[in-house]
């Protein structure tokens, strides 16, 4: 039996003609599953009892099991989701000071990207979530809180290592019939896979592209982040040119602050540098959260100084607040427990 949330409506489509179904029936099917967020044929009310019982002969919902749910101090909830083979996710629901809601989306079950300030990259990878994987926990968060404007694919894994299923995800995801959120709500997260970046390019989406950077250096960076190696600063450049000339859009420079490490006055000079090379670009700054690891988060101050440092040199640049982290659902803690 296959997996009816795989699908595209076209997808669908074709295959209910195959079954001898109007092609109608296809957009009904679909807007039940997208947008009532129903996984029950025999739910589907106005389908009349032969289509369903057709359905449900062909199709399945290959829904996780939500094995726990987290809630912070600061409202932050953390989910816990299980599938079929044993393999687990944590997604992440966060409620900003203005009440507008964003999910944080895993596209891999860990992440084979080894990054030493990162709990996910440390607890190693298991394998690619599939579409339907991406696609439900953004749903069975969005059944509790329907009011969720935002996704965030900044979860476990590298999206571009899971390219196919990530693109198709979104496309059912901004999609009039499916989960129509807004294509400049939605932002992708990589650590810097220069085929990747481009391949996203020609998408032609609005999709908002963010890159991990973290050091404007080389040796630093590519002790922090074993991908520096194979995909050194001048590929990953490059391809964020090529993304900006494209798209014609900005990218994001995310830089994980980290004492000792990446915070210094010398750090701050290199990255101005590096971001002079671009027309379109800013600078989130992020707070580390622990991870059990050897790093430490730079003071306030640091983080303070180093912001300065870029805005003065007309940088536009942002420090991020810092949300779950008392429930090891900040950036770089997720990595997933079936406790």
């Amino acid at each position: 039996m296959e997996n009816i949330l795989e699908y595209t409506q076209d997808e669908l489509r074709k295959d209910i003609i195959e079954l001898g179904l109007p092609a109608f029936r296809a957009k009904q099917i679909y807007l039940w599953i997208h947008k009532k967020l129903t996984f029950d044929f025999l739910l589907m009310s106005d389908l009349p009892q032969e289509v369903r019982n057709k359905l449900k002969e062909k199709y399945v919902f290959d829904i996780p099991n939500q094995k726990k749910v987290l809630t912070s101090r600061d409202g932050t909830k953390k989910y816990l989701f299980e599938f079929a083979d044993g393999c687990a996710v944590e997604s992440v629901l966060i409620k900003d000071a203005v009440g507008r809601k964003t999910i944080c989306v895993s596209t891999q079950a860990g992440c084979p990207l080894g990054c030493e300030f990162c709990a996910t990259g440390v607890a190693g990878f298991s394998r690619n979530l599939t579409v339907s994987e991406i696609l439900s926990q953004v749903y069975l968060i969005c059944l509790k809180h329907p009011e969720t404007s935002n996704l965030v694919f900044m979860g476990m894994g590298e999206p571009f290592l899971n390219y196919d299923n990530v693109i198709k995800s979104i496309r059912i995801l901004i999609s009039k019939e499916g989960g129509n959120f807004g294509q400049r709500k939605i932002t992708v997260s990589t650590c810097g896979i220069p085929d990747g970046i481009k391949k996203f390019a020609r998408e032609l989406l609005q999709v908002r592209l963010a890159v991990s950077l973290n050091s404007a250096d080389d040796e630093i960076r590519s002790k922090l982040m074993p991908v520096n190696v194979s995909f050194p600063l001048r590929k990953v450049a490059e391809a964020i040119r090529y993304y900006i000339d494209h798209t014609k859009r900005r990218v994001t420079l995310e830089h994980i602050l980290l004492e000792g490490v990446n915070d210094s006055r010398a750090d701050a000079e290199q990255l101005i540098l590096f971001c002079k090379q671009f027309e379109m670009i800013n600078v989130n700054l992020i707070p580390f959260n622990p991870t059990g690891g050897k790093f430490k988060a730079s003071a306030q101050k640091t983080a303070k100084f180093f912001y300065n440092i870029l805005t003065q040199n007309h940088i536009v640049a942002t420090i991020r607040a810092s949300k779950g982290g008392d429930i090891m659902a900040a950036c770089g803690q997720l990595a997933s427990s079936k406790k």
